[in-house]
């Protein structure tokens, strides 16, 4: 099953899809717009089954446009350099533990919506990932319990200007400009996952292939990322995990290959589909 947070016109809403592309409008059965705010609701087997259970009520060509799968998130961890090739481009030292930052709900926008390159700077960079969606909240979650935990997995890209990320050695400013953070199209629930199944994400600009890993290539796993995440805090139905981008940023080429307008990025996953937005450069304050 998949599920897509999307407007209907005006009007914000998420749903889940049929095999044909139908479907059916949870907020409007729930009397709630977002996702997250669902899943602390309802259990996300109750979700599904009203999903089943309801007639559908607009067909996927009829929405006004794609939201970030989940826009209401309490947390949004992103791990970062979790693939070996990628801490060997940015001559990182290996860790013992995961690299942990913060992203905030208002950064993330949805599947063909445009990623904005900020007033204040021109290197944007791509970061293709795979996001996971926390339907059964835990503390202390153990690693071989974590798949019980996920509600599904999306693409996400995790798009940094690096020189803001460069401020300082915290990485939150140059992760969390607006619109920069693309979440979708789809959340594909884990029925359709086996758990452990090995997942391929590449990365394209305009095109052409820029990275390209298997989840199998993770320093650490996603359960493990669950497992370790949940020590230090609450994870809660809605929270996302974004596990890491591969080798092949634009920042570390030679010379820095920064995305710019007009320039259209798409991060393919494996059994979970295509996230595509074209880049609009900031021209005035919004």
């Amino acid at each position: 099953m998949q599920f897509i947070s999307y407007k209907n016109g005006e009007k914000s809403t998420f749903g889940a899809i049929n095999s044909v592309n139908e479907i059916v409008d949870l907020g409007a059965h729930l009397g709630c717009e977002n996702l997250a705010h669902a899943l602390k609701q309802s259990s996300f087997d109750e979700l599904k089954n009203l999903a089943i259970n309801k007639s559908t009520d607009l067909n996927l060509n009829a929405i006004t446009a794609y939201r970030a799968v989940v826009a209401d998130p309490q947390g949004i961890f992103c791990v970062g350099l979790n693939y070996e090739e990628h801490r060997r481009e940015t001559k990182r030292t290996a860790t013992a533990n995961p690299t942990v930052f913060l992203r905030l709900p208002n950064s993330q926008i949805g599947h063909q919506q445009p990623i904005i390159c900020p007033l204040e700077s021109d290197c944007l960079d791509y970061e293709g990932e795979i996001a996971i969606v926390i339907g059964l909240g835990g503390r202390r979650i153990k690693a071989e319990h974590a798949w019980h935990h996920i509600a599904g997995m999306s693409a996400y890209n995790d798009a940094s200007v690096r020189d803001w990320q460069g401020h300082s050695t915290q990485w939150t400013q140059g992760k969390n400009f607006m619109s920069t953070g693309a979440f979708g199209p789809t959340l594909v629930t884990t029925d359709e996952i086996r758990e452990n199944e090995n997942l391929v994400l590449e990365t394209f600009l305009n095109g052409n292939l820029m990275q390209s890993a298997s989840t199998d290539m993770m320093l650490f796993s996603i359960s493990e990322l669950i497992a370790y995440i949940s020590s230090f805090t609450v994870l809660t139905p809605g929270d996302v995990i974004v596990t890491g981008t591969p080798g092949g940023v634009g920042f570390k080429k030679e010379p820095p290959l920064y995305m710019k307008d007009g320039d259209e990025v798409t991060i393919q996953v494996s059994k979970i589909g295509c996230l595509t937005n074209t880049i609009f450069k900031e021209i005035e304050k919004f």
